[in-house]
Parts: C-alpha cells; structure tokens; sequence
C-alpha cells in the first residue's frame, strides 16, 4: 500500500512483543508493506530470555511443591528437582521460538533485515550502512537489566545468564527485590541451593499489596532464605571458593551472584538525540496515541515511559493497538484494559484493577472484603489452601479489583478479567457458569 517514495508503510526497530504481534495483525491484511529490524534474535526478551523461559525452570518448582503438600495424602516420596535437566529442558522448550516466530512474520509479508538499526531521519532506519525507509517507524527495543556501577561488577551475572546457568550454585546471592530477584529466589531455593536474597529497601515486590508480600517473604524464610534489608552493594571480589560482595550489612560469600536491580530501556545509540526524540531514563515519551515527539515514529513495549506495568501484556495490547492506528480502523487514544500482573513464585501473588492500598484510602468510594481461603473445598482437596483473597467492589457493588496469594493466584485473578473489565452488573455475575469443581469456581464463591 506504499503510496509515497518510501520503501514500507512500517518499519519496525525491534521483533519483540511491542513489534510482532502488531506487525502479524497488519500483514495479515494484506494492504501494508512492512519491515522488522532485529540485531538478535526474533521475538525479544519474553520469548527467548525472559517470561517463557523463566515459567518452564518454575513448572518443576510448582509440581514439588504440590507433591510436599500431598505427602500422606496419595503421595509418598518428594521429588527432587535435576537443575541441569530442567534447564536443558527450558533451552529445548524456547529454542524453537525464534525461528517460528520469524516464520509467522514472513508468512504475513512481513520483511526481516537482520542487523542493528539506527534512526538517520523521520522515515529512515540504516542498517549495516544500508537505509530502510518507512512512512511510519515504530521504536520497540525493549529493555536491558541494570548494571550496577561498583567495583568488581564484572562478576555479576544478570537474568539471562541465570537461565543459562546448568551447574546449580551450592550457594546463591541475589541482589534485588523485584519480580527476577524473588521468583528465581524461589526457583533456586526449591531445588536446593542455600540463598542470600539482598534487598535494597525494607521490603520486595512494592507494587504488590505488602501484607502478601511479607507472608511470601517470611515463607522464603521457612525455605531457608536469607533475606536482608536496606542492603547497598558496595564492591565484589574474587576469591578461592568464589566471590564475595561487600555491602554497608557486611560481606556476602558465594559462588554466584545475581544482580537483579532492575531494567533500564533500550534508548541508546539508536539514535534518537540526532533524530530529535524525547526521552529519558525511564523511557521513550510518547502522547496518547504512543507518538513520539516526532510525529511519524511511535514507539511500544518496554522501552516507553508508561504508568502501567512493563509487562508482555501491555506490550501486546500497543503493537496492536498501533495496527488499528496504522489500518485506519481507530483514530482513538489508547486506553488500557485492566491489566493483571503476578509474581510466579510458591505461593503466587497476583493482583488486578483497583489496590487494596487505593480502595483501604477511599472507604467512601469502595468496599473491601477479605477473605481466608483455607476452607475452599477445591484447594482443601488440592492440599493447597493456604491463601488469603481480597476482593474490592464500588459502592454499587461491581467487582473492581482483586488480589491473591495462593499457589493458584494467578490462575483465580484470571478467572474474574471479564467481570472487572466489562463493568459485569452484579446480578449478571450470576449468569456465568464456571466449571465445577476448579479454582474459578471457587474464586466467584468470594464474590
């Protein structure tokens, strides 16, 4: 549909979530000529180094932990977990991500340039001293994980290393108290390896009701953890056994440390000081329509300064959103869907819609009923019914938020989406029928 002097109507800087699932969507149209720019390999973080891999290392993590809770009840012996198995199991379940991924895109006429892409001018992306020019330019880096500027920091190890890691630490050091520091403190853990869980401030996962969160620490804990607080890295050093990280709490020793501070946005040597983009340590700067300052290139996914979650969901939800703005089927500003998060720990923290910190600082606006899981008879049965719900209705009683911790979390806050996000009338709520017995009929119970 190119109707200019320009070589594709898009042209994405990136193949990751905040790329392909729109760019799938628009070539699937079969009106737009479209280009994909990856210096690596397709399909971002998520796929490749990030969400699917960490979920398979945690699938053994769960099912041991199912097996503890049904010892004496059908179960006799605790499996134990084969950390090279499981990781040469996550390698072979990822390792064809790429390649389909790819597939797909060029099966929708999309068109893969393989290298790294730096923006020359609005319409204009050079790759290995070759230009690609696009009506539109759509910027979806991602991100990278945060370096911490100490001495010896060349002895950390990040996030992707760890899902490389096939010889298991005896010993673990895991700086951070975001989603990678805890969930692959949980991983680690259940399989055995004794770990130091640093954290930077007085508590973990803060975007994450607090209670929850301390009851998942304190059965950290009860697995062995240490968990310190107000840590600050300070220098690493090598030594005969391994390393060891000095901090203002004293020295940490072990032969491996991970750093898991955080992740920063991809916005370097792309380009954008030349091209006159905005952006800053937190990200690209886009408008409500995730234009950026420079009318003819957007951006999305983890590399855009945005309020709501750097989550493969919202990545997700703007790449598409861009083909409805590209086809001409929206002229609308984006406007999110509730959007639920979790952290894929044992037990699970899940939440969505309005907190729990929001609705306790309005009781004028909502109403907050808790409630204890213990006595649900599916989870009774499942042996897993340690867990606490917390439901958040408006003054006229529609569902408007939720939060879990259980081993089922994610599974229960998935089950109500509809309910928040269509606004379901209450009495309606009564018209969905779920399958008996399961989680989600357990979690309307609370509602």
């Amino acid at each position: 549909m190119v109707t200019n002097d320009y070589q594709y109507d898009v042209l994405y800087l990136g193949s990751g979530h905040g790329a392909f699932n729109g760019a799938l969507a628009l070539g699937a149209k079969g009106d737009f000529k479209i280009g994909m720019v990856e210096a690596d390999k397709v399909g971002g973080t998520c796929p490749n180094r990030g969400c699917n891999a960490k979920i398979a290392l945690d699938m053994p993590v769960k099912l041991k932990h199912e097996a503890e809770n049904m010892q004496g009840k059908g179960i006799q012996g605790i499996p134990k977990i084969d950390w090279a198995a499981n990781v040469a199991h996550e390698k072979e379940v990822i390792k064809v991500l790429p390649g389909a991924i790819e597939e797909s895109l060029v099966a929708n006429g999309v068109e893969m340039i393989h290298g790294y892409g730096k923006l020359v001018d609005p319409h204009t992306i050079r790759v290995a001293g070759t230009d690609y020019t696009a009506t539109n330019i759509v910027i979806a880096t991602g991100a990278h994980y945060h370096q911490l500027d100490i001495p010896g920091a060349e002895f950390l190890h990040d996030g992707t290393d760890f899902l490389s890691l096939s010889v298991q630490p005896k010993e673990l050091t895991i700086v951070g108290g975001g989603y990678i520091a805890v969930e692959f403190a949980s991983i680690a853990a259940t399989a055995g390896t004794k770990v130091n869980l640093l954290l930077h401030h007085d508590t973990a996962l803060r975007q994450f009701y607090q209670p929850f969160v301390a009851d998942l620490l304190q059965q950290l804990v009860d697995q062995g953890v240490n968990i310190v607080k107000n840590v600050t890295p300070e220098a690493v050093k090598k030594t005969a056994n391994g390393y060891d990280l000095q901090t203002n709490q004293g020295t940490f020793s072990s032969d491996w440390i991970l750093n898991a501070t955080g992740r920063d946005p991809n916005t370097s040597n792309l380009g954008l000081d030349e091209v006159g983009i905005a952006y800053d340590q937190k990200g690209i700067k886009v408008n409500d329509h995730l234009q950026t300052s420079v009318p003819s290139i957007y951006a999305s996914g983890d590399v855009l300064d945005k309020k709501v979650g750097r989550l493969t969901p919202t990545a997700i939800y703007e790449s598409t959103y861009l083909t409805k703005l590209f086809a001409h089927e929206t002229s609308a500003a984006i406007k999110y869907p509730a959007v639920p998060s979790a952290v894929f720990t044992m037990p699970r923290i899940a939440q969505v819609g309005v907190t729990v910190d929001e609705a306790k600082q309005h009781p004028e606006t909502y109403k907050v009923v808790e409630s204890d899981l213990a006595g649900d008879w599916f989870r009774v049965s499942m042996r897993a019914n340690r867990g606490k719900a917390i439901t958040i209705f408006d003054q006229e009683g529609y569902l408007v938020g939720m939060t879990e911790i259980s081993s089922e979390a994610d599974n229960a806050i998935g089950s109500i989406l509809p309910f928040i996000e269509y606004h379901i009338d209450p009495e309606q709520m009564n018209d969905f029928i779920t399958l008996f017995p399961t989680i989600s009929s357990e979690t309307k119970n609370h509602l």
